[in-house]
């Protein structure tokens, strides 16, 4: 377990800026008044993720491998940090949905159906906690 230390705190920090993203998603109306623009403006997530990735792969590689590591160790170290998240992720999605954003899901269900992307019964389907946290663990959404 010490071997993925770094991991492992590295998982919890992607994870605790994950639910940081999802205040600052809220605060910008992006669950709510703005929410036909979630869908696009979500995937800028990806700027702070690939930041955590390298920062966490550098110091792996830095304080932990004497400053040399092979593209198999940056893999498996990788591998790692994602499973943290993976497991920590219906977590998060029960904090997202029960307190940050409680009226994300009946917003996005009115949007979908509205806007005539989906049906209510699909949108419904699609749109809620259980949903959500098979999407977060497989790696959909967070």
């Amino acid at each position: 377990m010490r071997k993925f230390a770094m991991e492992l705190k590295w998982g919890i920090i992607f994870f605790a800026i994950s639910l940081l993203w999802m205040v600052f998603e809220n605060l910008m109306g992006w669950h709510g008044e703005l929410i036909s623009k979630h869908a696009v403006y979500t995937n800028f997530f990806v700027i702070p993720a690939v930041i955590m990735y390298v920062i966490a792969l550098r110091e792996k590689r830095n304080k932990a491998l004497g400053g040399l590591m092979t593209w198999k160790q940056g893999f498996i170290a990788g591998v790692v940090i994602a499973l943290v998240v993976a497991v920590l992720s219906p977590l998060g999605q029960l904090i997202t949905h029960l307190y940050v954003a409680p009226e994300y899901f009946p917003n996005v269900i009115d949007y979908s159906v509205e806007s005539g992307k989906m049906t209510q019964q699909a949108a419904e389907a699609w749109f809620n906690l259980t949903s959500y946290i098979i999407q977060s663990v497989v790696g959909q959404e967070f």
